[in-house]
């Protein structure tokens, strides 16, 4: 089962203690972030290519933890594939305040905890402010979305 770290080790994303206040703050949303607040671009670097990729994409918080999520239908995505191959990347904060975070993206496979996982960012999207412009958001409909579990490094 792919749970959370909470050892304390460096790749821990609980409780992201070794951030500076103002960067765990925008790491760690609420339901109550709109759109704005969730959008962030990440660097990965291209399975075949070896060259950084660079993409915009929503991040979300469940369980404690922040996830990365291909979202309804669960199509195939380069930066997924990417990842897979070489999970160290660059989450950049972009919106508030800037910041490149050194990151390990963690494929979640464990159907329970994809389940409650899902379940929590469906909820969270289905808010009245409707923070992922998704609408209706239907967790059947997340079932085969690509879903990674992001930690964060300290820096060297």
């Amino acid at each position: 089962m792919s749970t959370p770290d909470t050892t304390g080790s460096n790749d821990s994303d609980a409780p992201l203690s070794h951030l500076p206040d103002p960067i765990r703050r925008a790491v760690e949303i609420t339901p109550a972030a709109g759109t704005r607040e969730r959008i962030i671009d990440i660097t990965t670097l291209g399975r075949r290519t070896g060259r950084p990729r660079r993409i915009e994409i929503f991040f979300y918080r469940a369980a404690g933890a922040t996830y990365l999520c291909s979202g309804a239908g669960g199509a195939a995505t380069d930066w997924h594939a990417n990842l897979l191959a070489n999970p160290n990347f660059t989450f950049h904060l972009k919106n508030g305040i800037a910041a490149d975070l050194p990151a390990r993206a963690t494929p979640v496979t464990d159907p329970a905890e994809r389940q409650a996982v899902l379940a929590e960012i469906v909820a969270d999207l289905n808010q009245p402010h409707d923070p992922g412009t998704i609408r209706p958001t239907r967790l059947e409909d997340w079932a085969e979305s690509r879903l990674m579990r992001i930690s964060f490094r300290r820096r060297p």
